[in-house]
C-alpha cells in the first residue's frame, strides 16, 4: 500500500493533492507543478514514458461530464486507482490507461444515475448490478471480454471503499465471483490479432525495402533541392528589398522569362501540381485538356516571391504575370511536379518510379518513406509498436570483426510489456535491411525532431505550428495510406501492388499484426518466400533469438506460441484437403492418411468439412505437435524412426539439413512441395548439361534427377486421380 491515507474529509485539502502523487515522472517535471485533484482536466503525460502514447489517452477532461455527481464519482475513483496499491487486489493504475478506465467507469456511473436518479453508491445493491450486467450482455456486438472489463468497475469500488470519499460499495459484488465468470468469458490462449496473409505481407515488405534502399535517395535529393530553392528565394527577396514595387515586378517577370527559357532549352513544360486542389483545374489553351493548376509556389521560389508576407505579389494575380504564364503553357505544355530532382528508373518498367516532385508530393513521399521504414523495422525485428517508437537517434550500432567486416547490427530501444512504467533498456540483434531503415530514419527525422528539441526517430514530419510532436497512433493511418499509395503508383485496378484481403477489401494494417506475422513465419515457414526474400539463415527459435529478437521483449515466447498454433493450422489444412479427396505421398503417407481418416470417421454423422472445429482441433492436437513444415517434405517427427538422427547424437528434434524425404518414415509429401521438387529437378537437369562433369558427379546428379521426377510423377498422379 502507498502512503496515501484513507479518504480525506476535507474537500479543499483533497482538491490540492497532486494527481500523480506516487507515479514516477519523466525527467524535467516538477511534481508540484502537475495536475491537482480539483483541476477541471488532468494531464498524466509526465508519468507516461511510452513514446507512442496518444495525448488524448493520457488526458482526462472532467468538463465533458455534465452531471456533477457522475463527475465527482469519476474524480475520486480515478484518483484512488492512480495512487492506491493493494497487494493481492489491485495494482496502481498505469497513467497511460487512465482514459480507458475513465470511459468504463463513466458508463457504470451513468447507469447508476439512470437507475437511482443520482450517483449514490450506498443505494446500489446486487439487483442493480445484475441489471447492469444484463444491460451490457444485451448488446450482441459487445464481446464477453469487454463485458468483463466493464464489470470490473463495481468490483474495484468495493475493494477501494476505504479510500473513496463516498465510501464505495459496502458489499462484495456477485459474492466474489470473478468478472470474467459473470460476463461468461472463456479465456482463449490464441492470439486474436490477425496474421497478415503472405500474398499481402510479401509485396508490402518488398516495396518497403525498395523505398528504404532505392527511393530514399530521390526523396532526400528532392528535399535538398527544395531547401536550396527556399534559400535562393530568400536571397532574391533580400536583394529586391531596396527596389520600388514596380521595379521589383519587372525583375520578377525577367526572372520568370529566364526560367521559361531554361525549360524551353531542356524540353520541359510549365510545372503543374501533382494533384488538383480545391477543385481547381487548368484547361490547356489549345487542346482543352484538364490538368492540375500551375505550380505557382515553385515559380515564386525561382523568381523571389513570398506570398505569406506579401499576398498581393502573387504571380497569378492581374498585376502579376498571368498572360506570360498562359503563353508559356501554350508553347511548352505542362510538366507534373516541376522540380529538377531526377527520378530513378524502375528496371521492370523502364520509367521513373514516380513523376517529378513538388513541395506537396515531396512532403507526402517523406511520410511514405517513414511508413516504409516502420514496416521494415517492426516486421524484421519482431518489436512491439511501443518498442519501435521508443527508438532514438544513435540507437544503431555495428559489431565488426578485426578486418572491418560488419558482423552484427544491433538496435537499442526500450521494452515495456511486463516492466515498470519506465520500461527497461533492451537490444535487438537484427539484419541489414533494418540497419538501412534506421539510417534512413536518422536522416529523415533530423529536421522535424531537432526543431522540437527531440531525439526520437519518429517525429510528426508535418511542419505545422499546431501539431503533436510524436507520430504515436498516427502511424496506423500512415501505414494504410502507404498501402493505397503503393497501389496508386505501382499497381493497376486489375492487379494491385498490394492485393486485397478477404471480401476483396483492402487489408487494414495495424501495428500489432507485424509481430505476430513474423513470429508465425519464423516458427512455421523458415524456408518460405518471405524468409527467402530477406535471407533468413536460422530456422530454430533459439537461433532467431540472437538474430532478430530480444529476450526482454518476450519474442522467443511469441515464436514458440506461434509454432504451436501454426502446427495445428497446418494439420487442419491436411485434414480439409484429405476430406476433399487429396492423397499424400512419401514414406509417412500411409500412417498420416490412416490417422486423418480415423478422425473423420469419429466425427460422423457431421459432414467433415463443417465439423465442430474446436473438437477437431482437440483431436488433431497430439499429431500436430509432431509436425515440422519443410521445403521438400513435412516431417511428422518420431524420435525412434527419424533417419536424420542416425547421423547425429543428442538432438531432440528433426535436423532439417540432414532430411532424406524419400527414405525417412516421418516424411510426408503433398502438392505444396511440388514447386520445390520441380526446382530441384530443373537444377539437376541444367547441371547435367555441363560437359566437364566427372563420371561420379554425373551419376549423383542423375540419381537426384530421377528421384525428383519420381516424386513429381507421384504428386501429379495424386492430383489427377479420381476424387482428388
Amino acid at each position: 500500500m502507498t502512503g496515501l491515507s484513507p479518504a480525506a474529509s476535507n474537500s479543499r485539502q483533497l482538491d490540492q493533492r497532486p494527481v500523480l502523487a506516487t507515479a514516477p515522472l519523466k525527467p524535467g517535471f516538477d511534481r508540484e507543478s502537475l495536475s491537482r485533484y480539483g483541476d477541471p482536466s488532468w494531464d498524466l503525460g509526465p508519468a507516461v514514458f511510452r513514446e507512442n502514447a496518444r495525448r488524448c489517452h493520457v488526458t482526462v477532461h472532467f468538463t465533458s461530464v455534465e452531471d456533477a455527481g457522475v463527475r465527482e464519482a469519476l474524480r475520486e475513483f480515478l484518483y484512488a486507482r492512480l495512487n492506491v496499491d493493494l497487494p493481492g487486489h489491485r495494482k496502481i493504475l498505469p497513467p497511460g490507461s487512465v482514459r480507458q478506465l475513465f470511459n468504463r467507469a463513466r458508463r457504470f456511473f451513468d447507469f447508476v444515475r439512470g437507475e437511482l436518479g443520482a450517483v449514490d453508491l450506498h443505494r446500489v445493491d446486487q439487483s442493480l448490478l445484475d441489471r447492469y450486467a444484463r444491460h451490457l450482455r444485451d448488446d450482441r456486438t459487445r464481446r464477453p471480454i469487454i463485458v468483463a472489463h466493464l464489470l470490473e468497475i463495481p468490483f474495484n469500488l468495493h475493494v477501494l471503499r476505504d479510500y473513496l470519499p463516498s465510501g464505495g460499495l459496502a458489499f462484495q459484488p456477485w459474492d466474489g465471483r470473478a468478472p470474467t465468470r459473470v460476463a461468461g468469458y472463456r479465456h482463449v490462449r490464441e492470439n486474436r490479432t490477425p496474421r497478415i496473409p503472405e500474398p499481402i505481407i510479401s509485396p508490402l515488405l518488398a516495396w518497403s525495402i525498395r523505398y528504404v534502399t532505392e527511393f530514399a535517395a530521390d526523396i532526400f535529393a528532392g528535399r535538398k533541392e527544395l531547401d536550396r530553392l527556399e534559400a535562393h528565394c530568400a536571397a532574391l527577396i533580400e536583394q529586391d528589398s531596396v527596389l520600388e514595387r514596380q521595379d521589383r515586378r519587372r525583375q520578377q517577370r525577367s526572372r520568370l522569362e529566364d526560367y521559361f527559357g531554361r525549360l524551353r532549352n531542356e524540353g520541359r513544360g510549365v510545372p503543374v501540381w501533382g494533384t488538383a486542389h480545391n477543385g481547381i483545374f487548368l484547361r490547356h489553351p489549345a487542346s482543352g485538356e484538364l490538368s492540375p493548376p500551375v505550380n505557382s509556389h515553385l515559380l515564386h521560389l525561382h523568381i523571389g516571391i513570398d506570398t505569406l508576407i506579401e499576398p498581393k505579389m502573387h504571380i497569378q494575380l492581374t498585376n502579376g504575370a498571368p498572360r506570360q504564364i498562359k503563353a508559356a503553357v501554350l508553347e511548352l505544355g505542362v510538366e507534373t511536379g516541376g522540380m529538377d530532382t531526377p527520378i530513378a528508373i524502375l528496371p521492370e518498367t523502364g520509367k521513373p518510379w514516380r513523376p517529378r516532385f513538388d513541395a506537396k508530393t515531396l512532403a507526402a513521399e517523406e511520410r511514405m518513406l517513414q511508413s516504409a521504414a516502420y514496416i521494415v523495422c517492426a516486421y524484421l525485428t519482431g518489436m512491439r509498436d511501443c518498442e519501435v517508437q521508443a527508438m532514438q537517434r544513435g540507437c544503431l550500432s555495428l559489431a565488426r570483426s578485426e578486418d572491418g567486416i560488419i558482423m552484427r547490427h544491433r538496435v537499442r530501444s526500450v521494452a515495456y510489456k511486463g516492466k515498470s512504467a519506465r520500461g527497461e533498456p533492451a537490444e535487438w540483434v537484427t539484419i541489414e535491411p533494418v540497419a538501412r531503415a534506421v539510417e534512413v530514419l536518422e536522416r529523415l527525422s533530423f529536421r522535424a525532431a531537432s526543431a522540437r528539441g527531440l531525439t526520437t526517430l519518429w517525429p510528426v514530419l508535418a511542419a505545422k505550428t499546431v501539431c503533436k510532436d510524436h507520430l504515436s497512433a498516427e502511424i496506423v493511418r500512415q501505414l494504410n495510406h502507404f498501402r493505397d499509395h503503393l497501389n496508386d503508383l505501382f499497381g493497376t485496378p486489375d492487379k494491385p501492388a498490394v492485393p486485397c484481403g478477404p471480401g476483396e477489401q483492402p487489408w487494414r494494417i495495424t501495428t500489432r499484426q507485424f509481430r505476430r506475422t513474423i513470429a508465425w513465419h519464423i516458427a512455421n515457414r523458415p524456408f518460405g518466400t518471405i524468409a527467402g526474400m530477406i535471407q533468413y539463415k536460422h530456422a530454430s527459435v533459439a537461433a532467431f533469438e540472437g538474430y532478430a529478437g530480444s529476450s526482454r521483449s518476450g519474442f522467443r515466447a511469441e515464436v514458440e506460441n506461434q509454432r504451436n498454433l501454426g502446427q495445428l493450422d497446418d494439420l487442419l489444412i491436411y485434414f480439409d484437403e484429405r476430406q476433399a479427396g487429396a492423397k499424400l505421398s512419401g514414406p509417412a503417407a500411409a500412417r498420416i492418411t490412416k490417422t486423418l481418416d480415423s478422425i473423420s470417421d469419429d466425427l460422423d454423422p457431421l459432414p467433415a468439412m463443417i465439423a465442430d472445429r474446436a473438437r477437431l482441433r482437440t483431436m488433431l492436437a497430439s499429431l500436430a505437435r509432431t509436425l515440422h513444415v519443410g521445403v521438400l517434405a513435412d516431417c511428422f517427427f518420431d524420435h525412434g524412426t527419424a533417419v536424420c538422427l542416425k547421423q547425429a547424437t543428442g538432438a531432440k528434434g528433426p535436423l532439417t539439413a540432414l532430411c532424406q524425404p524419400t527414405l525417412c518414415p516421418n516424411a510426408c509429401i503433398t502438392s505444396m512441395h511440388r514447386s520445390a521438387w520441380a526446382r530441384s529437378a530443373q537444377e539437376a537437369a541444367d547441371l547435367l548439361k555441363e560437359k566437364r562433369l566427372s563420371t561420379l558427379q554425373r551419376g549423383i546428379l542423375q540419381q537426384d534427377l530421377d528421384r525428383a521426377k519420381t516424386i513429381l510423377d507421384s504428386i501429379d498422379q495424386d492430383r489427377t486421380a479420381p476424387g482428388s
